[in-house]
């Protein structure tokens, strides 16, 4: 379990990190004090979305159990398959990004790439997980990933944007296949 979370933890961190490259691209120099904004404010979002989502799932997770699988497939295909359409048809989302690290920015950016780890987190609270561990390795993750994002953004431009969202994509589609095919006898536990 600590590779899928691990997986997913990079998956989910895939937007925070194009986003993060967006920025990287609006910014002249980039220094210690952007990267560390970048990290807490999409780490920290992306820590505190899949815990609501856990915990607002879990209240009626005793009554869905018996296709708790489906759920898990359903949310993790629809948020992958999201991040890939994102990925291939939107290019001017990154056209309209500043180079400002305030709140003002910063807010909007956090919340609009969580949303996908907010239902990451509903389809936990149907699996054998632990949440604290879990929430820590994402809000890691995705804060390393968007501090790297920026510079990366400031150094080479847009070049590893899309790859990476797609890639994340394919990987929450392949976990959501995987839970599905064991939970219907498929694949070995």
């Amino acid at each position: 379990m600590i590779v899928e979370i691990l997986l997913i933890a990079v998956s989910v961190s895939m937007d925070a990190f194009a986003v993060s490259i967006g920025k990287g691209l609006t910014v002249k120099h980039v220094n210690g004090r952007q990267r560390a904004s970048v990290g807490l404010w999409f780490g920290g979002f992306q820590a505190l979305f899949p815990l609501l989502g856990y915990f607002a799932a879990s209240t009626f997770s005793k009554y869905v159990t018996a296709v708790d699988h489906w759920i898990i497939f359903a949310l993790l295909a629809l948020i992958g398959g999201n991040m890939i359409r994102e990925a291939v048809l939107e290019d001017e989302e990154n056209e309209h990004e500043t180079a400002a690290f305030d709140w003002r920015h910063m807010l909007p950016l956090a919340i609009a790439t969580s949303i996908d780890a907010f239902a990451v987190g509903v389809s936990f609270a149907f699996m054998p997980i632990n949440i604290v561990f879990a929430i820590v390795v994402i809000g890691v993750t995705t804060g390393l990933f968007s501090a790297v994002g920026l510079s990366i953004g400031n150094v080479f431009g847009s070049r590893w944007q899309k790859p990476a969202q797609v890639a994340g994509g394919l990987v929450l589609i392949l976990i959501g296949l995987k839970v599905l095919l064991e939970h219907l006898g498929m694949l070995p536990w």
